[in-house]
């Protein structure tokens, strides 16, 4: 299956923090924030198509907006969708590997 550009549409970034460090590692999970219209079937096309892996389970998350303040400046940082992808036993990407 070739990666078109749908594909690249659908993921944004990687989520890099402790947190998804440890699930790497633990459960062979990686975290990508998505386009927020993404459903499970198209972020689980897209990462198998351009990693070429086989992915066992996709979890979606919306992730709210949160409010901020600084000093009398008011606003609020905008909400996201992440999702949390399990590949196969055995299989790996690259894209956050520890250094």
């Amino acid at each position: 299956m070739s990666a078109n550009i749908n594909h690249f549409n659908i993921l944004r970034q990687p989520v890099i923090t402790e947190k998804s460090y440890t699930a790497t590692g633990a459960a062979n999970q990686y975290t990508f924030r998505v386009a927020r219209e993404a459903s499970k079937a198209q972020v689980k096309a897209a990462i198998e198509a351009i990693f070429e892996v086989n992915v066992d389970k996709v979890q979606v998350i919306n992730m709210p907006s949160k409010p901020k303040r600084r000093g009398a400046q008011s606003g609020s940082r905008s909400g996201y969708r992440k999702a949390v992808v399990r590949l196969a036993e055995g299989q790996t990407l690259e894209v956050a590997e520890e250094v």
